[in-house]
Formats: structure tokens, sequence, C-alpha cells
């Protein structure tokens, strides 16, 4: 029997009263454990993606089989990017925390009021950059609620005080603040976009970021994770990054699991990404975020994702995507955030020496020097890049004016953060 093969078969279903249903079914055949995996790793070609099917396969598959899941994965990053473990030096700039999506997970987002309640000042958001400057940082993370002024008049009030007519407009300007006045270069999270505002944004940052998060529409019901999230529809986050794509913006993605997708919901995201890269080449980065329970959010009794479910899920996300590069927060995998370099990653993502983690604040972000000992343990040298990976970085040097500029002074020949000397 075909062990990679699928086939129908006849099923009789005695319902209540007797009643007998004859129905055809799909059924694959019975195999020892570990047969399709095994199958399917032996199939796999350097550069070339795992299909739907064998994702499936692979992200189930038993603990016996995980070792082999990992060496391949780790081989096929070590295909893509030997050798390095990249990151990004970055000061978190939590512009503003006020929000209209109220996600069952989320401790950021605050309504006018709240304890926390904050909205940054120009002269605030130049401080952290200038402290962050000084500490080597190359990154302004900008990340802040999605358009809060169209859900509360507070916000509208501040905008029209600092001068701006919404948070975009704010944002694009402390981004170019942040640009003109020191080295770093703006990253903003900014929620969903028309093309006008990514076109605008690409102009005072070089690079940009929209969690996908999953294409699991039911998690948008009542008491699910994006119940009350109008921003978190799947199709606008795609046209948003579909978005950035069409105008060759360097583009940061990925999903969080353990929110209450399946497993097939985190291939069907993946594959969504991986749609939209085949068309327009601009992801970046796919990050893979755990879910961690904070004890505040309607969430607070969700059980987070284990070891295993992120490793498995890091793993196929490099099969499925082995030429783009491969994030995961070490903050969220701690204590044994090393473990995930064994499952194909490449990036361990922002890490700051300065601000805390304001999406996961209980998470301290590792000290570089332990994040350098544990990366060069697994065999691996860590590097700092630009919130702009290398293979983006000659797209935006080719261009003319500040953001160029800003970028060729701060890269080596390698197109990541130059050495000191």
């Amino acid at each position: 029997m075909d062990s990679g093969t699928w086939y129908s078969a006849t099923a009789y279903i005695t319902m209540a009263g007797r009643c007998i249903i004859r129905c055809n079914v799909t059924v694959s055949p019975i195999m020892p454990p570990g047969n399709a995996c095994t199958a399917i790793l032996s199939e796999l070609r350097p550069g070339l993606p795992v299909s739907r099917e064998g994702a499936l396969q692979l992200i189930g598959c038993c603990d016996d089989d995980l070792p082999s899941l990992l060496a391949a994965a780790r081989a096929a990053k070590e295909q893509f990017k030997p050798r390095a473990i990249t990151y990004s030096r970055k000061v978190f700039l939590p512009l503003t925390n006020l929000c209209r999506d109220y996600c069952g997970y989320c401790t950021f987002r605050r309504d006018p009021g709240d304890p926390g309640a904050h909205t940054m000042t120009p002269d605030e958001v130049l401080e952290v950059a200038r402290v962050g400057e000084k500490l080597g940082c190359t990154e302004a993370l900008f990340s802040l609620g999605d358009k809060p002024e169209l859900l509360f008049a507070e916000m509208r009030n501040t905008l029209r005080h600092l001068g701006y007519k919404s948070t975009l407009h704010y944002l694009e300007a402390m981004c170019e603040l942040v640009l003109r006045e020191t080295s770093l270069l703006p990253h903003p999270n900014p929620g969903l976009l028309s093309g006008e505002w990514v076109a605008r944004l690409a102009e005072v940052s070089p690079s940009m970021g929209l969690m996908l998060e999953t294409t699991n529409t039911d998690l948008l019901g009542p008491g699910r994770a994006h119940d009350n999230a109008p921003d978190k529809v799947p199709a606008k986050r795609l046209r948003t990054i579909e978005e950035a794509g069409k105008q060759h913006v360097p583009f940061t993605t990925g999903l969080l699991i353990g929110i209450g997708e399946s497993v097939e919901d985190r291939i069907d995201t993946l594959l969504a990404i991986r749609a939209l890269h085949e068309r327009y080449g601009h992801i970046q980065e796919v990050i893979v975020q755990n879910f961690r329970v904070k004890p505040t959010t309607p969430m607070a009794k969700w059980p987070e994702p284990g070891q295993g479910d992120m490793l498995r899920t890091i793993a196929v996300a490099r099969l499925l995507l082995p030429e783009v590069n491969i994030q995961a927060p070490p903050n969220l995998s701690a204590p044994y955030y090393e473990e995930l370099i064994e499952a194909g990653i490449n990036d361990w993502g922002g890490v700051s020496p300065l601000t805390p983690d304001f999406i996961n604040p209980e998470k301290p972000w590792p000290h570089l020097e332990q994040l350098r000992l544990r990366t060069e343990a697994k065999g691996c040298e860590l590097r700092q890049r630009l919130p702009v990976y290398p293979e983006f970085v000659p797209s935006i040097t080719a261009k003319s004016g500040l953001l160029s500029e800003r970028v060729q002074a701060t890269i080596g020949n390698d197109l990541l953060v130059r050495r000191a000397a």
C-alpha cells in the first residue's frame, strides 16, 4: 500500500432509532507511526517548500519524529542563512496605547482614563531615541493602537493639541523626527494601512510591519480572541500586506499561535503569507509568536502553547518558507529560548538594552551578552542587523534622500550593522 495515497471508502453510521446512513469518506491507510513524516522529510529538496499536505503531517508529528523534523528545518535554515543568527538592537516606542480593538489577550491597549493610558509627546520620543542611540541601537520600533481617534474623543483632542489630523499623521511625523535627529531607523507597526499610507510611511522608514496572526475568521466571533476587534479581520490585514507588496516595501508579518486556532489554521496562515511573497517578493520576515497568559485579560485561563507546539510550528514555517527569514521572540520562550535555533529560526527579532517589551511587559528581554552566549552554544554567531534585512537594503540605498543616507552610514560590506572597530 502506498503510504502517501488517500483512499475512498464507504462508511455506515447507525443513528438513534436504528437509522443507517451510508456515505463515502476519504481515509488514509493505516501505517506504523512515523512512516508518513519520514517519507515527507526524505523527499525534501534544498530551497523547495513543502506542500500543504506535507506540512499538515509534519506539524502533527509524534515525539519520536520531532528530532528528524527539527534536523530538516535546521538544515534548511543553514542552506538559507548559514551560521549566523541575527537580531535588531532597538528602542521600543509605544507612541499611543489607546486602541479601538479589544483583543482577548492584550494588556497593551488602554481606554482614555485607564491607569497607564498614554500618548507620547515628541520630546518623549526623541529622549528615548537618543538614549538608545548611545547604547548602540539602530531601530526605533513604533507600536501603537489602531486608529484610536475613530473611537475616542480624547484622542482626537490630543491630536488636535499636537497639531495633527490623525494618529497616522502623527506617526509619520515622529518617524521623520527620529530619522532627522538621530541615527536610528524607524520601523512602524501602525495597523491597517491604505496604499497611500504605505507610500507615505515608506518615505520615513525602511521597513514596516503588521502581524497577520491568523486567517481564521471564527476568532472574530463572540467570546473569541478577536471579538470586538474590527481591525483584526484577516482579509483587511492581508490587503495591507498586499499593498506593501505592490509598492515593494520590505514587510514583517507573522502568526500568533495558541489563541484558539487549529494547526490547519497555522498552515493556512503561513500559506497566505507565502502566496503574497511569491507574488511580490517583499516579505522580509515571518514571526512565529506564542500566546502568553496575562492575568487581567479575558483569556487569563487560556492554555499556553507548549515548547513542542512552538518547535513544530517554527520548523514547519521554515520548511514552508525555506528562503524567508523566520523569527521567534526569545523573551516569550525563556528560559530555554536557544532551543528555537534547532527548529530553524535565523533571527531573534528586536531586542532592547533600554526599553521593555510593552506588549509583553512581564517577559523581559534577555541580556544581549547572554543572548550571544546562548546563540554561540548552538553553533551560531550572533549578528546585529538593521530593521530592514540585508537582502532588502539595496532597494533602500538605491534611492536618494535622508533615509538612504542613514542606512548607508550604518551598514558594513555584508549589509549588516557595521562592526565596531
